[in-house]
């Protein structure tokens, strides 16, 4: 009963993502400074997503003498990430949008201390492997 009742909030949560018109029918408009500067928080993080993205394909392309499954490790933890983070963009923004309209406090999220610590862990260890040559 429970999951069942997170799944249908979820989903309804989904379908928000791709209808925008349903969200402005909550609430009043917000001053239209605040849904702008929202929606550019949405393109940045979109924008990082497509950065991670071809942070995957320049790892596959650049570091073809890297060990294989590292390669594919690192290319796949990549192109994840900049998935997650286009998934996380659309829903922050409507979270954030519907907040705004309802005069409520803006969602809080843990995603972007992840997303840093990973993209630093990563980096760190690509630069390690690198610099000490471990390649085939």
């Amino acid at each position: 009963m429970i999951l069942t009742d997170r799944l249908r909030s979820i989903g309804a949560g989904v379908r928000l993502w791709f209808a925008p018109a349903r969200v402005r029918e909550e609430g009043t408009t917000p001053d239209y400074r605040f849904s702008l500067a929202n929606e550019r928080t949405f393109l940045a993080w979109l924008r990082t997503g497509l950065a991670l993205v071809g942070g995957g394909f320049a790892v596959d392309q650049f570091l073809p003498r890297l060990h294989d499954v590292l390669r594919v490790t690192f290319t796949v933890v990549l192109l994840v990430g900049g998935a997650l983070c286009a998934v996380r963009a659309v829903n922050h923004w409507v979270r954030c949008e519907r907040a705004m309209r309802r005069g409520e406090d803006l969602p809080a999220s843990r995603f972007p201390a992840v997303l840093a610590v990973a993209v630093g862990l990563l980096a760190a260890a690509m630069v390690v492997l690198v610099v000490i040559g471990w390649t085939r």
